[in-house]
């Protein structure tokens, strides 16, 4: 089998590499290794798999006159085909720049918005599907044009050149050493990306079912409440948290006094909790009966949020959210 029967093997390994790399990073590694593995996703492999597209032949280096008069040999012309191999790794790097910040806006529509799991899932998807694409694109070409890779005399770095006249380009030294640079800069911000991804905003909301609010409307909830009876009120859970999370609520009736603008909670009964696991994304609804065990005008029914399990004197300091509402009991 000649070295033309492997021209898919370059796109079927990115298509590995991506996978193998993509799960590496959904493990709990970290460190060095989940730098080396975050950097070719992040850099390299879909801007290769794109470019891919865009250029599925050969690089083709020929010589021929100029115009159809003159046969002088040695006049060379324009590669009017493929790239070169250093051509192609700078514009793969150059569309993975691009690329990965675009899956990145895009990820701002999911549930998810930008965080490291949709950030990754979608490069990976992004570049596996380019890559096939890439393959299509190879097997349309005819035989002796699809690109093959080949390390075998291809220059690792840009090389001077010379003309049919025996001259030759300036060195290319300060644009290897630029290239170089940049190359390196580019690996050490996609590593600190990778090894350090930026905290996502995360919240809980609690909140509580109102009133129908109109022109005669003074309180936003049924403040009236009798004791002995069972009353109810209905809250409201919406995890935003980015994971699934257990929450417990606890009711309590507070006996408060006031001093001018300060509060002091002179007893507190509890009179109900109720638990519940939300998903991500999700709002959890819980109807709260409970039997008022104070009487007066200066009570307050106070709701605590805590996520795991409710202490069994709740207080504002230890809860996650807390929702006090002034009520009088009769």
């Amino acid at each position: 089998m000649s070295d033309s029967d492997w021209w898919f093997f370059d796109l079927t390994l990115v298509i590995a590499v991506t996978g193998f790399v993509t799960f590496g990073l959904f493990t709990p590694i970290s460190g060095a290794v989940r730098v080396l593995l975050g950097i070719p996703l992040l850099l390299f492999l879909p801007g290769y798999a794109f470019i891919s597209i865009l250029y599925p032949d050969a690089s083709e280096a020929g010589y021929r006159s100029f115009d159809d008069e003159t046969r002088e040999p040695n006049r060379a012309e324009l590669n009017n085909g493929g790239l070169q191999p250093i051509e192609r790794f700078v514009l793969s790097v150059v569309a993975s720049i691009a690329i990965v910040p675009a899956v990145a806006l895009a990820a701002t529509v999911t549930p998810w918005g930008i965080t490291i799991l949709p950030v990754l899932a979608g490069t990976a998807l992004v570049t596996i599907a380019f890559a096939l694409v890439g393959i299509v694109q190879r097997y349309r070409c005819p035989p002796n044009r699809r690109y093959t890779p080949s390390l075998s005399g291809a220059p690792l770095l840009f090389s001077n050149a010379g003309d049919s006249f025996s001259r030759s380009d300036p060195s290319t030294r300060p644009y290897n050493v630029m290239f170089l640079a940049a190359l390196l800069v580019l690996a050490a911000v996609a590593g600190f990306a990778v090894a350090s991804p930026p905290d996502h905003d995360s919240y809980t909301e609690f909140y509580l079912e109102t009133e129908e609010v109109d022109g005669d409307t003074e309180y936003l909830y049924d403040e009236s409440l009798s004791a002995g009876e069972t009353e109810s009120v209905t809250a409201y859970i919406a995890n935003e948290e980015h994971e699934e999370r257990s929450y417990e609520t606890a009711v309590a009736l507070q006996d408060v006094s006031y001093d001018n603008d300060s509060v002091s909670v002179e007893d507190q009964d509890v009179l109900t909790t109720d638990s519940a696991t939300v998903d991500h994304g999700e709002t959890h609804e819980q109807s709260l009966e409970f039997e008022p065990t104070m009487t007066g005008d200066d009570v307050r029914l106070v709701l605590y949020l805590y996520e795991g399990e409710a202490p069994d004197d709740p207080d504002e300091e230890s809860a996650y959210r807390t929702i006090k509402l002034p009520v009088t009991v009769s």
